[in-house]
């Protein structure tokens, strides 16, 4: 049994709350808000001890799970980290890349485990279709949400393109050797809206937008790679495997069936099965796994920083 407290209680940490409630392995002792109303709140629906600091939440915990503004961060985690605590921590890890190696450090030397809060990893549709993502060559993200202004403390690459940056990282295997980026402010002082080229060492190019002015919610990822094509709906739980296959044989009537004079293929479209999943309770729940195991959490801090790191410099070609 792990005691885990909860740094901040806003809309995200009550989330984390709720789910952390549903994990048998967890021990959750209470949380820290500084915000008296959203405190009050919290203990009115969790019915949950409300710390009167942070550093008295990290003294009575064994893991801290950090959901406080990303400029809070590093002071949370670094004091999590050097009381020797486990540490999850959601993204954006930091404000800065100095801060996220600095982290890094101080990680190293605690001999603690740390996960970053990616949490679109854990989307059962795209758990459900990385079995099929081999070697992608074309990339293409669409994260377009209407406007709430609870994530407008960060331009939209940190609030919104991170997701798709992560995920990115994570199934090319391959050094970033050229960006393109745009992107403006709209309504806020740092970009709203952003569009990304990335060109990679081994021929890969993704192309990513991100939108927190949109009219409708989209969360869509196209990936294509040699002989298939795969999409992901990360916001509707979906995703479609389209594999091109040589074709053995005469074609049967409902085929489907492309060829030129040098080839002839045939296309095998289907769904895999998604099975319903909370992936915040998901992701909390591999990390209290990989504390009682000793292993590798699936989103390290390594991974945390690396997306990080191409952010900025996302945010650098846009001069912001």
């Amino acid at each position: 049994m792990q005691k885990i407290g909860v740094l901040g209680a806003g809309h995200l940490g009550k989330i984390h709350l709720n789910c952390i409630r549903n994990i048998a392995d967890y021990e959750l002792v209470g949380f820290y808000d500084p915000d008296d109303e959203m405190a009050k709140q919290t203990i009115e629906r969790f019915g949950i001890k409300r710390f009167d600091s942070i550093e008295s939440l990290v003294m009575a915990s064994d893991v801290v799970d950090i959901v406080t503004p990303t400029v809070e961060h590093f002071a949370c985690a670094e004091l999590a980290l050097k009381s020797s605590k486990h540490v999850f921590i959601e993204k954006p890890i930091v404000a800065t890349v100095d801060e996220a190696q600095k982290l890094v450090a101080i990680a190293d030397e605690a001999r603690v485990k740390v996960q970053v809060g990616h949490v679109e990893r854990f989307n059962p549709a795209f758990t459900a279709a990385r079995p099929f993502i081999e070697n992608p060559m074309f990339i293409e993200t669409h994260r377009l949400a209407q406007f709430n202004p609870r994530g407008t403390d960060v331009p939209v690459v940190l609030d919104l393109m991170i997701h798709d940056i992560d995920i990115i990282l994570s199934i090319v295997n391959s050094n970033v050797k050229r960006l393109i980026a745009s992107g403006v402010p709209i309504i806020s002082s740092t970009p709203d809206i952003a569009n990304v080229r990335l060109e990679f060492d081994n021929g890969c190019v993704a192309n990513l937008t991100a939108s927190r002015l949109s009219l409708k919610n989209m969360r869509k990822t196209r990936i294509f790679q040699r002989d298939a094509y795969i999409s992901v709906d990360f916001l509707d739980k979906e995703c479609q495997i389209v594999e091109i296959k040589d074709l053995v044989g005469e074609p049967g009537p409902f085929d489907m069936i492309l060829e030129n004079e040098e080839m002839k293929k045939k296309l095998k479209i289907y769904k895999p099965e998604i099975k319903p999943v909370n992936a915040i309770e998901t992701e909390l729940h591999e990390f209290l796994k990989s504390i009682e195991h000793d292993t590798l959490p699936p989103v390290p801090l390594a991974d945390g920083v690396n997306a990080l790191k191409l952010a900025q410099e996302i945010l650098e070609k846009m001069n912001f």
